[in-house]
C-alpha cells in the first residue's frame, strides 16, 4: 500500500495550521495596533487641553482677573491689582450665625453681695476689642446691636453690669459695642435724653442696625433673653425682682428695651424734655401704639431680671410735669425727638469693657 497520499494529507494540514496561526498572529497585532492608537490620540488629546488650560492659567495670572462675576451675573469688586481670582481669596468668608445660639446656658445665678474689680472683668473679657466692641469669630451676627446706658454716678452698677452683660452678650452671637452716656455737670438727670444721644453716637461708629437701652442697674437671670432686636419693639425686662417677678402693667416699656433703627425713627427716637425721673417709658409706648406697633416680650421665666437696690439718685427726683406730657404725646412727638436732639460733647474714653460718652444735654 502507497504511502504517498498519507504524506500528503499530513502535509496538507499542517500547512492549514499554519495559515491559521498567521492569521490570528496578524488579527491580534491589528487589534493591539488599533488600541495604541486610540491610546497616543487620547494622550495627545490630554496633553494639549492641559497646555490650554495651563497657557489659561498663566495668562490669568499675568493680567488678574478682569472682572469678578457674583451668581446673578453683576459685576462684583473682586480684589483689583491682587492677580488672584476672589474665589482664591485666603480669607473664608463666614457662614451666619445661627437663629438661636448653641452657646446659651439658660437661667443664671446673679447676685450682688461680692464686689467686682474692672481689671477681674477685663482679664476675663481678653477677647473684646477697645470701646467694649464684640463679634464672633466663628460666624457672622445676624445683628449689630448697640447697647446704649444712661448713666451718672454709678459706677459700682456698672462693674456688675459689666461683669455679668459682657459673658451673656457674648454667648449670645452678638457684634455688639457698649455705650455709656454720661450726663455731665449737676442738672436734673435727663433719661431718655441720654438715649438719644447714644443712639446718634453710635452710629458715627459703626453701622447698627439694633439698639437695646438698658439701666445700668438691670441684670437678665437667663441668657436666653436675646439682647437683639425683632420685628416689634421689645420690651426685655418684664418680670423684675422689684416687681416680684410680675409685669407692672401691660403698657410698661421701662429698664431695658430693644428697636430697630427702623422702628426708633419711626417713632422720632425718644422725648428729649422728660428732666427728672419716670414719665419718659409711657412718652415711648405711646409713641410706639401711635405708629400701629406693638410690644414683644419674651416669656415671664426667660425676661427674669435683677435690679441692684439703691437710693434715688440726686438730681433725678420725680417729674411733676410727667402727666401733662404723657397725655400730650401724639402731639408733640414729630417735633420731640432724634429731629430736634441738641447736647455737646465734653469727652469721649474708649476703656477695654465700653466706651463712655461724657455729654452736656443742657437743663430744663
Amino acid at each position: 500500500m502507497s504511502t504517498e497520499p498519507a504524506n500528503f494529507s499530513l502535509l496538507h494540514r499542517t500547512c492549514k495550521l499554519v495559515v491559521l496561526l498567521c492569521l490570528l498572529h496578524i488579527s491580534i497585532t491589528v487589534v493591539f495596533y488599533v488600541r495604541s492608537l486610540d491610546i497616543r490620540l487620547a494622550f495627545v488629546q490630554n496633553q494639549q487641553s492641559h497646555v490650554n488650560v495651563t497657557e489659561r492659567n498663566q495668562f490669568t495670572f499675568r493680567t488678574g482677573p478682569a472682572e469678578a462675576v457674583t451668581p446673578k451675573g453683576e459685576p462684583g469688586k473682586g480684589h483689583p491689582q491682587s492677580g488672584v481670582q476672589e474665589a482664591e481669596d485666603p480669607v473664608k468668608k463666614l457662614d451666619k450665625c445661627p437663629e438661636t445660639s448653641p452657646l446659651l446656658v439658660g437661667p443664671l445665678r446673679v447676685e450682688f453681695t461680692t464686689s467686682v474689680s474692672l481689671e477681674e472683668i477685663t482679664k476675663s473679657n481678653a477677647n473684646l476689642r477697645p470701646g467694649g466692641r464684640f463679634k464672633p469669630k466663628d460666624c457672622e451676627a445676624l445683628q449689630k446691636v448697640a447697647i446704649i446706658i444712661p448713666f451718672r454716678k454709678r459706677d459700682e452698677h456698672l462693674k456688675y453690669w459689666l461683669y455679668y452683660l459682657h459673658p451673656i452678650l457674648q454667648r449670645q452671637q452678638l457684634d455688639y459695642g457698649v455705650y455709656v452716656i454720661n450726663q455731665d455737670g449737676d442738672e436734673i438727670f435727663n433719661r431718655a435724653k441720654l438715649l438719644n444721644v447714644g443712639y446718634k453716637e453710635a452710629l458715627k461708629e459703626y453701622d447698627y442696625n439694633c439698639f437695646v437701652f438698658s439701666d445700668v442697674d438691670l441684670i437678665p437671670m437667663d441668657d436666653r433673653n436675646i439682647y437683639k432686636c425683632f420685628s416689634q419693639p421689645r420690651h426685655l425686662s418684664v418680670s423684675m425682682d422689684k416687681f416680684g417677678f410680675r409685669l407692672p402693667y401691660n403698657q410698661y416699656f421701662g429698664g431695658v428695651s430693644s428697636m430697630s433703627k427702623e422702628q426708633y425713627l419711626k417713632i422720632n427716637g425718644f422725648p428729649n424734655n422728660y428732666w427728672g425721673w419716670g414719665g419718659e417709658d409711657d412718652d415711648i409706648y405711646n409713641r410706639l401704639a401711635s405708629k400701629g406697633m406693638s410690644i414683644s416680650r419674651p416669656n415671664g421665666e426667660v425676661g427674669k431680671c435683677r435690679m441692684i437696690r439703691h437710693e434715688r439718685d440726686k438730681q433725678n427726683e420725680a417729674n411733676p410735669q410727667r402727666f401733662n406730657r404723657i397725655a400730650h404725646t401724639r402731639e408733640t412727638m414729630h417735633k420731640d425727638g432724634i429731629n430736634s436732639l441738641s447736647y455737646k460733647v465734653v469727652k469721649l474714653d474708649k476703656f477695654d469693657l465700653f466706651t463712655k460718652i461724657t455729654v452736656d444735654v443742657g437743663k430744663p
